[in-house]
């Protein structure tokens, strides 16, 4: 995600159905500035305001990140803090199987959304219940050679969004309490090791 770009979904470019997915990832590295979608970087740098996050590229994220990419061109979602939101949500509905550095990463971005924008949030999640994602697909040249259009009618990406309902809910507020769990596992976990220090040294 590039921190600078501010482009609303509403401003977007939508990907020409004709392109194919590696012509399509191509203008999404030079929308949002990307080398090469950072995959041979040693550290993935995000950032939180004034504040830069690190956190190493590891060889597990490279590959999620890669589908995670092709994710975007075809859902439209912007990388931008509440595209990842959006995609996170998307990703976590439709599943992430694996991959468990999509699953963590996009709990994340769940709960960033959650607070940044909840209502697109939930209208993702909804979308990916209904349409499903590249995750369980090979990796490959015949995969980018693929169509925007083709790939969004196997995903199911063209079809209108139903109102969601009661088991949409239901499933958002569940990753909801799972996002921020897993958000608030490292502080609370860091004041108790605290206490506990503070209480042996009294």
């Amino acid at each position: 995600m590039n921190p600078e770009h501010s482009i609303s979904r509403d401003e977007l470019t939508w990907y020409d159905p004709g392109l194919s997915l590696r012509d399509a990832r191509e203008l999404y590295f030079q929308r949002y500035g990307f080398n090469n979608g950072g995959y041979d970087d040693a550290w993935v740098r995000l950032q939180a305001g004034p504040i830069p996050i690190f956190f190493p590229n590891i060889p597990a994220r490279v590959i999620a990140v890669k589908y995670h990419d092709l994710h975007h061109v075809l859902t439209e979602y912007p990388a931008t803090w509440v595209g990842e939101a959006e995609i996170g949500a998307w990703e976590i509905a439709s599943g992430c199987r694996g991959h468990w550095p999509a699953w963590i990463l996009n709990l994340y971005a769940f709960a960033i959304g959650l607070m940044l924008a909840p209502g697109r949030t939930y209208r993702a999640f909804a979308r990916g219940r209904i349409s499903s994602n590249l995750y369980a697909m090979p990796f490959n040249d015949a995969l980018l050679s693929q169509t925007i259009g083709s790939m969004r009618r196997k995903l199911g990406l063209g079809l209108s969004l139903r109102h969601p309902g009661m088991g949409d809910l239901l499933g958002f507020l569940l990753w909801g309490v799972i996002a921020v769990t897993l958000v608030m596992l490292p502080p609370i976990a860091a004041l108790l090791g605290l206490a506990l220090v503070i209480a042996r040294l009294l």
